[in-house]
């Protein structure tokens, strides 16, 4: 079996086939998911933190197969990437301002650093990179990955679910940090694990594997066993139309380790919470009511326990780890003893130990300069957030609400309801050439039905009449049925098609904020909205930027929030 130098180590690589999901989830005490909403704070995959002291680097079960496992850190990574950004920052100058036996540390921490590929998929279906703003500064877009694997001794002893051991990982923790180009303010949007999306083609680096594009919509979490979390990387840019500069993985274990480097993070309960029911599911969080430091497993359990808070529902545990990231923030900008050597020393080794990263990020001076860069967010200007979902079955599918928020992500508005949108983004024109008019094929759909309101009939026919007057010839309504659209939007559902979806919209005199891309809809598709009932000349409402109250936002500053326990599960 393949292997592949990370750093300098190569290292045995597990892999698997098949897609099935997992019943047992990583970071959910019970593999089924209760309620949308649930997605990883970014807090789980941050924490970085070596697995053990040898195992960083290689640690693997035997390898049945001889192989790496995909997934192994990235749950511990959610949390070090707080811990690691800040913390690094005053880590770094302690070891950049040593000399002899300083520099032979840092290659020592750098050889410690995993990297894999950042993309898997097809270079030509990118979103295209954000564009810099007057003042020549870039946004930045991270991806933090917390993997279920249990694929060395120590994950399988903190996962649990015996049946799962040493199989295909699943990216069961999946955050978006971006951080605005102006550095005022950064925003993370978790996307629940079950989420269902077209997962794109991808190739493994190491052994030259192709993954055939998913025909159904496959639930999110399935993307790291398909070559790595470049796969995850890509599985979110046809998802999102967001490009993703960088990604940090983390596992089980590395949650645990940065935990205990830091020293315990503040929780808070409403009511005594124990987690497990009759059947002996649970992630075992047994807590007084009140605010608590957890540390270690007790840090691990907070941030996999479903039952015990509020609902049992996945959006009730991303809160949670929303709460707990943004406890960890506040803990290491305020804790001065991180300004001690030997702990700083400790949280070095673990939090490079924990991580694997893209090559942008493969070394203690690049991760040093990210920390530094998201130090100057202040903590009032971090806002956590989870993709708006609705069920579809035993899983979910993202809102529109979520196309939304993914659009204020890409367009650099602050989740604060304090920001600007950036004019750049406003008037984007995309790099993708469109094709004549009569080469384009639109669909038209009828979304003119509101709450009070029926839908127009034949809207979209006559809607299509406009646009094959204007040279679109291969346009069609689709009338199965009148969707409820409360503004008129050109949608697509891969970068190949942006030019020509901007070309139609220009065309109606629908505005560029409007056209956005989603991997919900076949082709070029336009959707007549509640605001176009009548009339063959679109008139674009005042535009809103703020963000969707079903994103349950939370702001770091915000010190107050206590986790509501559901009454079943106290002691």
């Amino acid at each position: 079996m393949g292997t592949r130098a990370r750093g300098k180590t190569a290292r045995p690589r597990v892999r698997h086939t098949g897609e099935a999901g997992r019943r047992h989830s990583p970071y959910g005490d019970e593999g089924h998911r209760v309620r949308p909403g649930d997605e990883p704070a970014p807090g789980a995959e941050s924490a970085p933190g070596a697995a053990s002291g040898t195992g960083a680097t290689g640690a693997v079960d035997g390898g049945r197969r001889g192989r790496r496992p995909r997934g192994s850190r990235s749950v511990r990574r959610r949390r070090g990437h707080r811990a690691l950004r800040w913390s690094l920052t005053a880590l770094a100058v302690l070891i950049l301002g040593t000399a002899g036996a300083g520099y032979l540390y840092y290659q020592h921490l750098n050889g410690n650093i995993r990297k894999d590929d950042l993309n898997l998929g097809d270079e030509k279906d990118r979103p295209a990179e954000a564009k810099a703003n007057a003042a020549g500064q870039t946004p930045l877009n991270i991806l933090l990955i917390g993997s279920d694997a249990r694929d060395t001794k120590e994950n399988q002893k903190l996962g649990a679910a015996r049946d799962t051991f040493n199989g295909v990982p699943l990216a069961d923790v999946q955050m978006l940090l971006h951080l605005s180009a102006d550095r005022s303010n950064m925003s993370v949007v978790s996307v629940p694990r079950d989420t269902l999306v077209h997962i794109p083609k991808c190739t493994d680096p190491d052994d030259g594997k192709v993954y055939p594009a998913t025909v159904l919509p496959t639930a999110v979490n399935q993307s790291l066993g398909r070559g790595g979390p470049g796969c995850t990387v890509a599985t979110w840019e046809k998802l999102t139309g967001i490009h993703i500069d960088h990604f940090m993985k983390i596992d089980f274990a590395g949650v645990v380790s940065m935990a205990d480097a830091i020293g315990g993070v503040p929780v808070c309960v409403d009511a005594n919470i124990l987690s497990r029911d009759g059947q002996g599911h649970g992630s075992g969080l047994k807590l007084a009511k009140g605010t608590h430091p957890v540390k270690g497993k007790q840090a691990l359990q907070w941030l996999r326990t479903r039952y015990g808070f509020g609902d049992g529902s996945d959006l009730m545990r991303a809160r949670a780890q929303h709460m707990y990231m943004n406890a960890m923030v506040r803990r290491l900008r305020e804790n001065a003893t991180l300004t001690n050597p030997g702990k700083l020393r400790s949280l070095a080794e673990t939090a490079t130990g924990a991580l694997t990263v893209d090559d942008g990020l493969g070394t203690v001076k690049k991760l040093y300069d990210l920390a530094t860069e998201l130090r100057r967010v202040p903590t009032k200007g971090i806002t956590m957030t989870t993709m708006p979902n609705r069920y579809a079955g035993a899983r979910v599918k993202p809102t529109e609400d979520a196309f939304t928020l993914f659009r204020l992500v890409r367009e650099d508005i602050a989740l604060t309801g304090k920001g600007k949108h950036s004019k750049a983004a406003e008037t984007r024109v995309s790099d993708d050439p469109a094709a004549d008019e009569d080469e384009i094929v639109v669909r038209v759909r009828n979304g003119t039905r509101t709450d009070t309101l029926a839908p127009v009939g034949g809207r979209a026919s006559e809607v299509t009449r406009v646009l094959t007057g204007k040279g679109f010839t291969k346009a069609t309504a689709d009338t199965s049925g009148a969707l409820a659209e409360a503004t008129t939007a050109v949608r697509y559902p891969d970068a190949a098609l942006e030019g020509d979806a901007q070309r139609v919209a220009r065309s109606l005199g629908i505005p560029l904020r409007a056209v956005t891309r989603s991997p919900s809809v076949p082709g070029v598709t336009l959707i007549v909205g509640a605001d176009w009932r009548s009339g063959t000349t679109y008139e674009a409402p005042k535009r809103d930027d703020g963000l969707p109250s079903s994103a349950d936002a939370l702001n770091a500053a915000d010190k107050d929030k206590c986790m509501p326990v559901n009454p079943d599960y106290t002691w």
